[in-house]
Order: structure tokens, then sequence, then C-alpha cells
């Protein structure tokens, strides 16, 4: 079977070519359990990733299913899984303070056209250029920024104004608040945390995420242990999608949010293409980069009809999609449908679930994000650590478009000085 590389160029989604290869019902049958698999992971994370964006719990899940449906099924990785994902949290949460729900809309939407804009114009490509150093430096301190932003549920804080978007500021804040920490909400999703851990060292293949956050719903409902839920902020979970509408418009809000959607788009592209990169490494696959650029493009534009938030491939759902032994874009599109068929049949049940057993999930997916060798390893360069460190600090400190702008200008500058005055003995 060929591995892709000399249709790499095409315009042609996957889906289209796994048919034309043949597909057998043991290659269905795989696909299911890796669906299932897949969706089990994504419905507890999906949930987190909403709620700590400052949107209600059910924007998430309905990323997860319309997002993670339109990437499956018109992208140009056979493996990628579409959804929500940890990196977009401070924007999208920047982004619906400043303009509301339907400014957020408005931007997921503007993003999807953008990034069908990218990919017809055949710059996939480009994107995965981006330096080494830059990808680990701002997807280390999106990980810092975000737990940073998961502290005052973690530990049940009680804010008298605004958290601060920023991280210095935000963290000033939360230590001002910690008088009014609530230990059994800290006790809770500390535990999650834990039980996350423990599970995935001595039993990899089960689900960890979701059996410590219903474990803990189930702790905290029995006990009556007075812990903020998804129930008594947001309320219960609708039974089902909403009716598909175009966002509010008007040309003033779209110049307003403008520059969030560039930096919608500049992210979802990274991040869509790294985690496609990551499965073909899993593989020995070749994916179509502006294939999956116009697939994404798709799926926000769909996600923003539905009510959803961005949407972009996700490295760790992407994997554990392969792990499962998944042999087409069959089964992201199967994931999609069983996180709607948990919406429709067991949504009362989320009610249940802590704020602060969300924010366990978080701590661990903050955990993971980081790749702490890769780091060590670039700092031992001192060009690459400089790019690194300088990327890291901006989008800590200031915001991702910053930290990722600073880091490829560094990184050219060092490259165009190398070529300008080369090395002794070379």
């Amino acid at each position: 079977m060929p591995d892709g590389t000399a249709t790499a160029h095409l315009y042609r989604p996957k889906l289209l070519t796994t048919f034309r290869e043949g597909y057998a019902f043991e290659h269905f049958q795989k696909d299911v359990l890796a669906a299932l698999t897949v969706a089990i992971v994504a419905l507890p994370l999906s949930m987190a990733i909403a709620v700590a964006s400052g949107v209600t719990p059910e924007r998430g899940l309905y990323a997860a299913i319309i997002g993670g449906f339109f990437v499956s099924a018109f992208g140009g990785s056979r493996y990628q899984i579409g959804g929500p994902a940890g990196a977009f949290i401070l924007l999208v949460a920047a982004t619906a303070a400043k303009f509301g729900t339907e400014g957020l809309l408005l931007t997921v939407f503007v993003s999807g056209l953008l990034l069908l804009a990218l990919g017809a114009m055949r710059l996939g490509s480009l994107i995965r250029h981006i330096p080494h150093a830059v990808t680990v430096g701002f997807t280390a301190g999106i990980a810092v920024t975000i737990l940073a932003s998961q502290l005052r549920d973690l530990g049940g804080l009680g804010l008298h104004g605004p958290e601060p978007g920023h991280l210095i500021p935000k963290l000033v804040t939360l230590l001002h608040a910690l008088r009014t920490l609530n230990w059994a909400a800290l006790i809770t999703g500390s535990a999650v945390a834990v039980l996350i851990f423990l599970l995935k060292k001595r039993r990899p293949s089960w689900p960890g995420m979701l059996i410590a956050v219903a474990v803990a719903s189930a702790v905290v409902a029995l006990s009556h242990l007075p812990v903020e839920t998804i129930g008594s902020r947001f309320g219960g979970l609708p039974h089902g999608l909403p009716s598909p509408q175009l966002p509010r418009f008007s040309w003033a809000l779209l110049w307003q949010i403008l520059p969030a959607a560039l930096s919608f788009t500049l992210l979802g592209g990274v991040e869509s293409l790294l985690s496609a990169k990551v499965a073909d490494s899993m593989t020995s696959r070749k994916h179509r980069s502006n294939m999956e650029l116009v697939a994404q493009g798709i799926a926000n534009l769909a996600s923003a009809l539905f009510g959803g938030i961005s949407v972009t491939g996700t490295i760790a759902r992407t994997a554990t999609n392969i792990r499962a032994g998944a042999r087409s874009p069959l089964s992201g599109m199967m994931h999609a449908g069983f996180v709607l068929l948990f919406l429709l049949v067991a949504a009362p049940l989320a009610s249940f679930v802590p704020l602060s057993a969300l924010a366990g999930v978080l701590v661990v997916v903050c955990w993971n994000m980081v790749e702490k060798g890769e780091f060590i390893r670039l700092l031992a360069d001192w060009r690459a650590g400089s790019v690194l460190l300088v990327t890291f600090g901006l989008t800590m400190l200031q915001d991702l478009t910053s930290g990722i702008i600073a880091g490829c200008l560094l990184a050219a500058v060092f490259a165009v000085l190398h070529r300008a005055i080369p090395e002794e003995g070379a």
C-alpha cells in the first residue's frame, strides 16, 4: 500500500482514498472500537476545555461533534481527530470576555474562512516549517497559562471581580483570594489528577479521564460536599444539537474581532498540521497539508453555525485513535457520533460533574502538553534556546501571537547571521 507521498499535494479527502483502496468489514470493526475509545476521552475533555474557556460546557461538545465529524470527513489525514483543544483556551476565553458569545462565534466563523483560504493558496507546507523551538516554546507557554487559569476552579476560590487575563495579575489576584480556598474542591480536583496519572501508569488501556471524573462526581453527589458543579453553575446540558444559524454580523464587529480571528487561524493551522505530522510519524504515512487546512476551515465554519467553539486537530486524541487501531477517517466521524449519543441519552448526568474535577483533568492535559525532554535538549544550543525562551516567555506574559511572531523573527535573524558569518572551519 502506498504511503501517500505521491498524492500529498492533492485536494482529495483521505476518506475517498480509503474507499478507493478498499475498505473491509474488519476495518470497520476496528474503526468502531477506536471511535468509542476516542469518544470516551473526548467527552470529559471537551466539557473541561469549554468551561475553562469561559463558555458553557455544551459548546465544547458541539465542537467535538460537528467539528470532529467534518475534520475527519474532509481531512487530509486518515487518523486526525478534530475538536476543541486546550491550546485555544486562552484565546477563546479572551475573545468571549471581550466580545461575548456572538462575537466569539463570528471569530470562529471568520477563522474558518481564513483556514479555507490558506488551504486554497497551498500554504499548508509553509505553516509546517515553523521552527521546532517555536512550537515547543509556545506549547509550553500555553500549558503554563492554562494551568494558571485552572487554579480558581481547582481550589474553589471566590473572587470579588473578574479574573485578570494576563499571567502575573492573575496570580496576584488568586494569591489574594487564598483565604476563600475550598478544601473539598481542592482535594476533589487533585484526586482526579492523581487518579488519571495512576490509571495511565497501571491501566493504560482504561479511559482514565472518564473514570476519574465519574468517581469524583459520584463521591461529591453522595457525600453532599460543598463543591460547585456543572449543574450549579450552568444548569443542565441540552438534549441534542441546536438548529444551525449564522453568527450575528456587523462590519464594526467584524473589524473588532479580526485580530482574534487571525490568531485563531494561525494557531489552528499550526496545531492541526502538527497533529497530522505526529500521526504520520506513528503510521509511516503522509498527510495532505492543504486538504487538511481546507477541512479545518469547513469544520470551524460548521462549528460556529451550531454554536460550537473553535476546532483543530488534537494530538492526544489523534494518537489515542491510532493506538486504538483506527484504519480510516470513519473512526473520527463515528467518534463524533458517539459524543452526540451521550448528549442525547446521558446529558442529565453532566450536571453532577464537579468543576474542580474538570480542572483536575486540565492539570493532566497541561503536564502532557509540555515536551519536557525537548525543552531541556533545545536549551543546550544557545540559538535554539534563545528562540525557545523568547517564544515561551512572550506566550506566557503577553499572548500567543506575540510569542510565535517574535520566535520566528529571532529564528530568521539567527539563520541569516549563520549564513552571513559561517562558523570557523566550515
